[in-house]
């Protein structure tokens, strides 16, 4: 008895490390999966705050909680079974799918760049009246997070496929281990450093109301930056739509813009990709935003 007694024990400590150093590994595959898409990550980063722009301060975190929400189940609930089901039967499917999102983002990003031209053009822009009306509807909210949702729907496959393809040589459960991990660890960097940068407004007005000099200079320099660095990074977060669209559909077709100038790693190379696919970006969802108005005003 005692012998069958410490034979399970020995195949219990067995498996133990097994499990432990499964877990060691597809915590290694995660952390190199998740530095490949630190591109990406760094994109979802700058779109997401121009969502959560001119909400009481009382409902920025709630809102932001909504959008974090909406990421994980994108990540966990569609975009992980569906990447690996395709992955195993349909991997030419892949590409293609990629390139409709991309195509998406450009479309969104144009279409914010077209209004804000014409609001210069035609002075034609909203008052502060109509602004504060927009932000008391009822349903403001609820489409501001549903935007949100749907644009980190297409950055957040982006990022599990380019996971999915640092582990396809692995098993099928060390790939399903793999993108939920760093489906967990992308949503809750991505929408922590956007809270943090959202509330650091009010941590300014806390640091300016101490009686420290110092606190309150760095209280009042938060006060008067963070609204500048929210108008800057709403700028970021349409051009990052631009570039990572325009880039999904070039890279689709297989056309690394960096080598048309001698550039193959490193950042100038990251730069002229960039600047190419934002452009392209830009002239794609240009042509579609007049195709998609009229399409609207055809349906009524």
């Amino acid at each position: 008895m005692a012998s069958g007694l410490a034979a399970l024990l020995d195949d219990i400590a067995t498996i133990a490390k097994v499990a432990a150093a499964s877990i060691d590994d597809i915590g290694a595959a995660a952390g190199k999966a998740g530095a490949k898409a630190a591109g990406v990550v760094i994109d979802d980063t700058a779109v997401t705050p121009r969502y959560v722009t001119g909400f009481t301060p009382d409902r920025e975190l709630p809102v932001i909680a909504k959008i974090a929400k909406g990421s994980l189940i994108n990540k966990i609930a569609i975009i992980l079974p569906v990447a690996l089901l395709l992955s195993y039967f349909l991997p030419w499917a892949i590409t293609p799918i990629l390139m409709v999102g991309g195509a998406y983002l450009c479309f969104e990003g144009a279409e914010k760049v077209v209004e804000e031209f014409r609001e210069e053009v035609t002075g034609e822009g909203e008052s502060l009246a109509e602004e504060v009306a927009e932000l008391e509807e009822v349903d403001h909210e609820k489409d501001m997070v549903a935007g949100a949702v749907r644009t980190d729907f297409i950055l957040s496959t982006e990022i599990m496929v380019i996971a999915l393809k640092e582990v396809s040589d692995q098993s099928i459960a060390m790939q399903a281990g793999t993108l939920f991990l760093v489906a967990i660890v992308i949503t809750v960097a991505v929408y922590g450093v956007v809270g943090l940068i959202v509330k650091m407004d009010d941590v300014g007005l806390h640091l300016a109301q101490k009686d420290s000099g110092a606190a309150q200079a760095v209280g009042s320099g938060l006060v008067r930056g963070m609204p500048k660095l929210l108008a800057g990074l709403s700028t970021i977060g349409i051009a990052a739509m631009l570039w990572v669209g325009g880039q999904i559909i070039l890279h689709g077709v297989h056309i690394h813009a960096a080598e048309w100038f001698g550039l193959h790693e490193g950042f100038m190379a990251w730069v002229a990709d960039a600047a190419v696919s934002g452009v392209f970006g830009l002239v794609l969802g240009g042509l579609i935003v007049p195709v998609h108005h009229w399409w609207v005003h055809r349906k009524g």
